[in-house]
C-alpha cells in the first residue's frame, strides 16, 4: 500500500468506523457465537500472496463483527466503562503514523515533554496537591501507565524496594529474601483482584481488610491488622486504597486510612481506576479528600475521560522512588541530557521500555471537549444512574443494594441468590442488554453500568422495562 492507496483506504476505514459507530445500536451487544467459532472461517496460515483491502474488510463484517461484544453500544451496561471519542481515535492514528518508541527523552523529545504537560493538566483537573506535579518545586510527577493494575504492581515494587533499602541501611546483615518474607501490604476486601494479583507478583503478603457496612475500609480495622501483625514479626510498608470499588463503586474512607500510613510509614497507594475521572467535576471532587497522605495514585482515563485505551494516569509524590526502584542505563540508551534535570526518561517509570506517545490522544481530547465538555459527560452518566436507580427503588420487587454514588446501580430481586442468577442469565441470554454481576457478603448482586458515549434516557428506560419483563416471567414460572 502506497500513501496513494492509503489516502483511499483511510477514508474508506474513517467512513467504516463512522458508519459502526452511528449504528451500533441496531447490533446485538453480545454475540452468539461459542468458543472457537473464529479457527474454521480463517485459513489455517498467513497468505503467501498479498490480498485485497476489499476482502480484508469483506471478512470484518462476516468474520470479525459477529464475534464482537459491542463495548460501546448503548445497550451495554456491563463492567466499568471503556472511553471512546473520535479525537482520541484520531490522535490513535497519528500515534500510529509517528511510531515512535518513546523511552527515553532523546527517542522522540516531543513524546516525553506533551506526557509530561499533559499529566500535570490533568493532575490540575483533579485539583491534585501540588507535590504530584513536574511542574512544581517538588520531587513529583506523572507518567502514563498501561492499566491501573499495572500502576498497583509498579507502586508496590517502588514500595518494596524502597523499605528494603531503609532496612538494610540500618541492618546490613539482613538479606533481600529475609526482609521479604517479613513483608505484608494490605488492602480492603472490597479491592480489585489486580491487588492480590500485584502481591502475588510482588512476592509479598497481602491481607484484605475486613470492610464496613459501607463496603468502605477504615482505620480500626487497619489498626487492628497493623497491630497484629507487627506483633507476630511482620513489617507493614504498603496500603492499596480504593476509590470506587469494582464491586459497588464503594469509596475507602482516605481521611481516617491516609494519617495511620504516613504514621506507620506505610506507602499508600489509590487505586481509583473508575471514579478518578469523577473527581474533575466540583461535586465529585470531596470524594478524593485525603489524596495528600499518598505516596501515588491512579486512575484510568481510558474508562470515563473519552481516551481511549489504552491510558492509565499514575502519579508519585516523590518520582525517584520509581526510578531508584526500576532504573538501568545500559550505554545503549544512554543520552547526553538525562542527567540534567529538564526531564525525565520514562522507561524507568514503569515496567515495559517501550511506550506509545499516548499523551496525543489526551491533548486532543482535552482541547477538543473542554474541561466543561468532559464534567458535562460525566454529570450526564451519574444522572442516568439516578434515573435507573429511581426505577428500581419503585418497584416493589427489587432492592438497591449499595449507594448509588457515581455512574453504578448495584440491584437485585428481593429473593435468593439463586434467583438473581436465573434472572442475569436470563438477561445475559436474551441479548438485548448485558450485565455482569458481583458479591456482597453473601448476597448475589445485579451490576448496573452506564457505559456508552452516547446512551440517554430512553436506553434506561428501555433496559428497565425489559429487566421488569423477564423477572416478571421468572417469578411466574417459579410459582407454577
Amino acid at each position: 500500500m502506497n500513501a496513494s492507496e492509503f489516502r483511499k483506504r483511510g477514508k474508506e476505514m474513517a467512513d467504516y468506523i463512522a458508519d459502526y459507530m452511528e449504528g451500533i445500536e441496531a447490533r446485538q451487544v453480545y454475540p452468539d457465537v461459542e468458543p472457537g467459532y473464529l479457527r474454521p472461517l480463517i485459513p489455517a496460515s498467513a497468505p503467501q500472496e498479498p490480498e485485497t483491502f476489499e476482502d480484508i474488510m469483506t471478512d470484518v463484517e462476516k468474520i470479525i463483527m459477529p464475534g464482537v461484544t459491542h463495548w460501546h453500544s448503548p445497550h451495554f451496561f456491563a463492567y466499568f466503562p471503556t472511553a471512546s471519542s473520535y479525537p482520541a481515535m484520531l490522535a490513535d492514528m497519528l500515534c500510529g503514523a509517528i511510531g515512535c518508541i518513546g523511552f527515553s527523552w532523546a527517542a522522540s523529545p516531543a513524546c516525553t515533554e506533551l506526557e509530561t504537560v499533559m499529566m500535570d493538566w490533568l493532575g490540575k483537573m483533579l485539583e491534585l496537591p501540588e507535590a504530584f506535579l513536574a511542574e512544581s518545586t517538588g520531587q513529583g510527577g506523572g507518567v502514563i501507565q498501561g492499566s491501573a493494575s499495572e500502576a498497583t504492581l509498579v507502586a508496590l515494587l517502588a514500595a518494596r524496594t524502597k523499605v528494603t533499602r531503609q532496612l538494610q541501611m540500618t541492618s546490613p546483615e539482613l538479606s533481600q529474601a529475609a526482609i521479604m518474607e517479613q513483608l505484608v501490604a494490605y488492602s480492603s476486601d472490597q479491592a480489585h483482584s489486580s491487588v492480590e494479583r500485584a502481591g502475588l507478583i510482588g512476592g509479598v503478603k497481602l491481607k484484605a481488610i475486613p470492610s464496613d457496612g459501607k463496603f468502605a475500609m477504615r482505620a480500626s480495622a487497619l489498626q487492628e491488622a497493623l497491630e497484629r501483625d507487627k506483633a507476630a514479626g511482620l513489617i507493614p510498608f504498603f496500603v492499596v486504597a480504593t476509590l470506587g470499588t469494582t464491586s459497588c463503586c464503594s469509596f475507602d474512607n482516605l481521611l481516617e486510612v491516609g494519617p495511620i500510613c504516613n504514621k506507620e510509614n506505610m506507602w499508600l497507594h489509590i487505586d481509583a481506576a473508575y471514579a478518578g475521572s469523577a473527581f474533575i467535576c466540583p461535586e465529585f471532587r470531596h470524594l478524593l479528600n485525603g489524596v495528600e497522605f499518598a505516596d501515588s495514585f491512579n486512575f484510568n482515563p481510558h474508562k470515563w475521560l473519552l481516551v481511549n485505551f489504552d491510558c492509565s494516569a499514575m502519579w508519585v509524590k516523590n518520582r525517584s522512588s520509581l526510578t531508584g526502584a526500576f532504573k538501568l542505563d545500559p550505554l545503549y540508551l544512554k543520552h547526553s541530557h538525562q542527567d540534567s534535570g529538564l526531564i525525565t526518561d520514562y522507561r524507568h517509570w514503569q515496567l515495559p521500555l517501550g511506550r506509545r506517545f499516548r499523551s496525543l490522544k489526551m491533548w486532543f481530547v482535552f482541547r477538543m471537549y473542554g474541561v466543561k465538555g468532559l464534567q458535562a459527560y460525566i454529570r450526564k452518566h451519574v444522572q442516568l444512574s439516578h434515573e435507573f436507580e429511581s426505577l428500581v427503588r419503585q418497584d416493589p420487587c427489587f432492592e438497591i443494594c449499595a449507594e448509588v454514588t457515581l455512574g453504578l446501580v448495584c440491584f437485585r430481586l428481593k429473593g435468593t441468590n439463586e434467583q438473581n442468577e436465573a434472572l442475569l442469565e436470563k438477561i445475559n441470554n436474551a441479548k438485548k442488554i448485558h450485565l455482569v454481576p458481583c458479591h456482597l457478603r453473601e448476597k448475589f448482586v445485579l451490576r448496573f453500568a452506564i457505559c456508552s458515549r452516547t446512551v440517554e434516557s430512553a436506553h434506561i428506560q428501555q433496559a428497565w422495562k425489559h429487566i421488569r419483563e423477564l423477572a416478571t416471567e421468572l417469578l411466574q414460572a417459579q410459582k407454577k
